[in-house]
């Protein structure tokens, strides 16, 4: 008799145990649950097929999260919010600083306490600096082929051949333009030396002179090339503008929009401004001023060497400053920057800049 009440026993905790396990299945199936905490069901595979299952998960089975524009720049730490902050990389500004001491060699090594720089005369704090800028070259060789310039034209592309050699490296791009009463792209953005070199060497003879299409085309070549990189055009020319199609002031907007770094050097066939075209050179200037590069006026053809050598030093240590306008200005206008050095050095840099959309 005391077996037969044990087995009751048993029999009782068996039954509860089951009767549990089908109330926790019948809850999986419960429609209040969401749809990844269900008992996943088999499906019905076709005569001659495989049956398979289908787990739901709650990536495949949420609805997505809808965006609130209003809180996308707030300081959440949500990855979402992070994510969408990355548009303010947008408004940095950047800004190319040549520094030289009073014999005009490059000045490296300063700290950032010594920059200042200023937006519309309002003091901006730094975000970005770098003592010499590891940011790669895309860089427009321009040269002047029209008949005025001819008579030195072997020494143009002898030095600019040279040139070539000396300030590319392995990241870096080079184009080689030519324009005369047009302009032309006689070989594209290239680490090819020889290439390159081949390209100097066959510029076709012209006639007249283009300067401002040469600049717009340039600074059009550059703006399509990559954010990241230095923009740079080095114009040889004798400075005597005639033909171009485009003003000086479509080409001044042109370069500063592109954010381009113009090196101008003049090789004036005559020395007496009486006895030449001075109209060119002075807008030359201008633009060359405007974009912080620099303006040579070399003696003789064969001073190119030396003067090509300066550009790569400079090119080489360069300081690279950053900042978020506070204020930030009106989308499509244009604000100008100045940049302090304390001590006596030279200071040149880009002087304006176009702002983009907010």
């Amino acid at each position: 008799m005391c077996t037969l009440r044990f087995s009751v026993k048993q029999l009782a905790i068996l039954t509860a145990a089951a009767l549990l396990v089908a109330a926790s299945a019948a809850s999986q199936d419960s429609a209040d649950r969401p749809p990844w905490a269900r008992k996943p069901k088999s499906k019905t595979s076709a005569p001659g097929t495989t049956s398979s299952t289908t787990t739901a998960t709650p990536e495949n089975t949420s609805p997505p999260e809808p965006v609130n524009k209003d809180n996308r720049d707030s300081n959440s730490n949500d990855e979402p919010n992070q994510q969408g902050r990355i548009r303010v990389s947008v408004n940095l500004v950047n800004v190319l600083v040549s520094v030289l001491d009073d014999n005009n060699r490059p000045a490296p090594d300063l700290p950032i306490e010594a920059f200042q720089i200023f937006e519309e005369g309002v003091q901006q704090k730094i975000e970005v600096f770098e003592s010499e800028t590891k940011q790669p070259l895309d860089i427009a060789l321009m040269i002047d082929a029209s008949l005025s310039a001819h008579k030195e034209i072997s020494f143009e592309q002898q030095a600019a051949a040279h040139f070539i050699a000396q300030v590319l490296r392995p990241e870096d791009r080079l184009s080689v333009f030519a324009f005369d009463e047009n302009v032309r792209q006689i070989a594209g953005f290239s680490e090819n030396v020889k290439v390159l070199q081949s390209a100097v060497q066959k510029i076709p003879d012209g006639a007249g002179t283009s300067i401002y299409d040469a600049l717009l085309l340039g600074s059009s070549a550059l703006e399509h090339r990559k954010e990241d990189r230095r923009r740079v055009i080095i114009m040889v020319t004798d400075g005597g503008e005639t033909t171009s199609r485009a003003d000086f002031e479509a080409a001044r907007k042109a370069a500063v929009r592109a954010n381009t770094l113009l090196y101008s050097i003049i090789v004036r066939p005559v020395k007496n401004e009486s006895g030449r075209n001075t109209a060119g050179e002075h807008a030359i200037e201008t633009i060359t001023d405007t974009t912080g590069g620099a303006i040579f006026f070399p003696d003789t053809a064969q001073d190119l060497d030396i003067i090509f050598d300066r550009i790569d030093r400079e090119l080489r240590t360069q300081y690279r400053l950053g900042y978020y306008p506070n204020p930030r200005g009106p989308v499509n206008t244009y604000r100008s920057i100045q940049v302090k050095v304390l001590d006596n050095y030279k200071v040149r840099h880009r002087k304006t800049y176009l702002t983009g959309p907010q």
